[in-house]
């Protein structure tokens, strides 16, 4: 069986996940990882990396044929640009929901003219979240949904929060208040000097944070809080044809980089079967995320 030669961009904690992914998909075989020069010469190479080539540079692994961006979804752009020019697949979980049209529109110029393939914003919400909204408005065209996230740690939160100076950790919990409305409960420790009230501003002010009640509170140990688990609950109530009244319910309690990171991998095997272009989750065949023989798939799923 021929392989899927990966990349893994970044290795946070979706990287590691991503890392893992990889290891338990017969059909995927990681090339190597990707960090930043300073990771590489300021810390050691991590245990489960050993045998894995690790380099700052992309061009040094051959015949990659898709990279997986783990990177702050703030700088998922400069990495998907650049990757994509060299003709290369990329996915990447880019959760800044109100500018995803944008980055689609921008890659998939890019991504047409170098022969590659991008499927964005392919994390659980947005992604595989966003493919059951759409299946519930098909189920019922008249109606509302309503996502309630939570409650559990935000990694973009926490990420936007850990950007801005003088924040030495951040954790960001997502409380679902009803009816799709949330309140963010932001614990920081900060560096030694520098104002709460000012930095406590900055977070209320950020784009992530700026439409939703937001509580910041300073703590001295922020590891002491931290708890990946998460989750939502999507409930729409429609109309069927003429029919009202019809109220779907999803459910799910993830562990939030762990569920990321299986369905970016499973967008990267979609990904090859793609033509060249940017894509979401909810513009790819749901067969085309799954390993295994079309013929079975269909007769064990439909």
């Amino acid at each position: 069986m021929e392989k899927i030669n990966t990349a893994i961009v970044g290795y946070g904690n979706i990287g590691r996940y991503v890392l893992e992914a990889i290891q338990e998909a017969p059909d995927f075989e990681l090339k190597g990882v990707i960090r930043r020069a300073s990771s590489l010469t300021n810390q050691s190479t991590p245990l489960e990396l050993n045998n894995t080539i690790v380099t700052a540079d992309l061009n040094e692994l051959k015949e990659i044929d898709v990279a997986i961006i783990c990177a702050p979804s703030r700088e998922v752009p400069k990495f998907a640009r650049e990757i994509l020019s060299l003709g290369i697949n990329t996915v990447d979980s880019y959760d800044i929901h109100t500018k995803i049209w944008e980055l689609k529109e921008e890659l998939e110029a890019i991504a047409k003219k170098n022969n590659a393939t991008a499927i964005i914003s392919a994390g659980w919400d947005p992604g595989s979240d966003s493919v059951v909204r759409g299946l519930f408005q098909a189920m019922a065209p008249k109606g509302i949904t309503y996502t309630n996230f939570g409650p559990g740690m935000s990694m973009g939160h926490s990420t936007a929060v850990k950007s801005i100076q003088g924040v030495k950790n951040a954790l960001s919990l997502t409380i679902p208040v009803g009816t799709g409305v949330h309140r963010r409960m932001v614990y920081i420790e900060l560096e030694e000097g520098y104002p709460f009230d000012q930095i406590a501003t900055s977070i209320k002010n950020d784009p992530y944070f700026i439409h939703d009640e937001t509580h910041v509170i300073q703590v001295k140990e922020v590891n002491k809080l931290m708890d990946m688990g998460h989750g939502v609950k999507m409930e729409r109530k429609g109309v069927s044809g003429k029919t009202h009244n019809q109220l779907f319910e999803f459910q799910m309690k993830i562990n939030n980089p762990a569920l990321t990171a299986q369905i970016m991998v499973s967008a990267a095997r979609a990904s090859l079967k793609q033509k060249p272009g940017c894509y979401t989750l909810i513009e790819i065949p749901v067969i085309d995320l799954l390993w295994g023989n079309k013929k079975e798939l269909i007769k064990n799923l439909v």
